[in-house]
């Protein structure tokens, strides 16, 4: 699938998606400045669908919720939801050092790409993408939690009681490179407690496995 059709936005300008996707070590044109333009309307467009979804919380919430909404992790794991690394264009030292698979890189490029429909269709366009990509992830925002994800929220709860970090382990990994499935493990072990989650990356299924242990704590 093209990564067009996976946004559910066709370009009318080419060139902004093929800059959009472009490191500096490849060369010019590349991304930097459509990702300052990405940065600030994903910002927007996040900001509006929360404003709209909690009218009853305070500007602190907010923010503290789409501070992790927009965060690198979470723009990580929708870079590789979209199979985005498939499409960049890195120098031989990036890609000889593992640059096409670094969060960093991603979650610039994914950001870059949001800057480059804000120019090609205007910002309703990028409204539209952005609120359907993170559709699923706004939904389950908890205000009770502060816009934390499950491993930070299970640090935090460890660290309080002056427990140990919770252990993270690969227990398998299955399907072709471009469609891997991870399984982690979650221990927790001064609470005897552990949980397994699966997902299309490392990150995702660690997520998952910290939820599952804070299910298990009722928390």
């Amino acid at each position: 699938m093209s990564l067009e059709a996976s946004l559910g936005y066709t370009f009318v300008e080419p060139r902004l998606l093929r800059e959009a996707l472009t490191h500096r070590s490849f060369g010019m044109p590349h991304n930097e400045r459509l990702e300052f333009i990405g940065d600030g309307v994903l910002n927007c467009v996040v900001a509006l669908a929360l404003f709209n979804r909690f009218p009853e919380l305070s500007e602190g919430q907010l923010s503290r919720m789409r501070a992790n909404l927009v965060s690198q992790p979470a723009l990580h794991s929708l870079a590789q939801r979209l199979d985005v690394s498939l499409h960049l264009r890195i120098g031989e030292g990036e890609e000889k050092s593992g640059g096409r698979e670094r969060p960093s890189m991603l979650a610039d490029a994914m950001e870059a790409v949001f800057g480059a429909i804000l120019l090609d269709g205007g910002f309703d366009a990028a409204q539209a993408v952005i609120d359907r990509l993170y559709a699923h992830r706004i939904a389950q925002v908890n205000p009770r939690e502060g816009g934390k994800d499950a491993k930070t929220r299970l640090q935090e709860l460890m660290q309080a009681k002056h427990f140990p970090l919770p252990v993270y382990v690969v227990d398998r990994v299955e399907g072709e490179a471009h469609a891997q499935v991870f399984t982690v493990r979650c221990s927790v072990p001064a609470l005897g407690q552990d949980g397994t989650g699966r997902g299309p990356s490392r990150r995702a299924a660690e997520q998952q496995a910290a939820h599952a242990v804070l299910n298990k704590l009722g928390a």
